[in-house]
């Protein structure tokens, strides 16, 4: 089929620059997110290690080169990456939920920067900084990171469709928008969900996460 393939997609970074730095707006919104997010740093008081911080960016790093493999490209719309929330999910695990937050803000700053599709400064907000950052919600479920997973994602889901519905009701074409949005963002992050879930499953993430605790001691 068409629509299942594996293939990489190089970032788009010189198209989405330009897109951002076309309107005040976008990156007032961005400067803006920049203050919240030390003043939350600041008064939550996370415990930002150097070895932390470095295994954040790896995480990152990581997360942002598996969201370039395209696995599956949907018939509505949106592909299915190779994992790429996962990196972010077991930072989450692994250091809590703050972290978390913190480490999939981050991620979505990195994925707007490299793929920017943005028409309000609000729209930015739901579909870059708060639909990544959620998936620092995994961290609150410690004995069970596939659940962690399957939450973090839904959350993601919700922040998306909420998008859907406000800001790209015209591509409803005639379509109820909330069915419409429903549609489009659940069939390409059922699948996510369902491949980090598996992935999780799999990898032996306890002991990873003891031998990672015993690193910072």
């Amino acid at each position: 089929m068409d629509w299942f393939k594996f293939n990489f997609k190089a970032p788009e970074a010189t198209e989405s620059f330009a897109a951002i730095f076309s309107d005040p707006m976008i990156y007032i919104t961005l400067l803006v997110v920049a203050a919240l997010f030390i003043a939350f740093v600041y008064i939550s008081r996370v415990k930002l290690t150097t070895k932390v911080m470095i295994q954040v960016a790896i995480a990152i790093a990581l997360g942002t080169v598996l969201k370039m493999f395209t696995i599956m490209k949907m018939p509505m719309g949106g592909s299915v990456t190779l994992g790429s929330m996962i990196p972010i999910i077991f930072i989450a695990y692994v250091y809590g939920a703050r972290v978390g937050y913190l480490a999939g803000v981050l991620f979505g700053i990195i994925d707007l920067l490299l793929g920017a599709y943005v028409v309000h400064p609000v729209q930015l907000l739901l579909d870059y900084v708060l639909a990544f950052g959620v998936l620092g919600a995994a961290g609150y479920f410690k004995n069970n990171v596939s659940l962690g997973a399957l939450v973090a994602v839904a959350l993601r889901f919700i922040c998306h469709v909420i998008s859907g519905v406000v800001f790209f009701a015209s591509y409803a074409e005639g379509q109820n928008v909330i069915v419409y949005s429903v549609l489009y963002n659940g069939t390409y992050l059922l699948p996510e969900a369902i491949i980090a879930m598996i992935i999780l499953a799999i990898i032996p993430v306890k002991r990873i996460k003891t031998e990672i605790s015993r690193t910072l001691v």
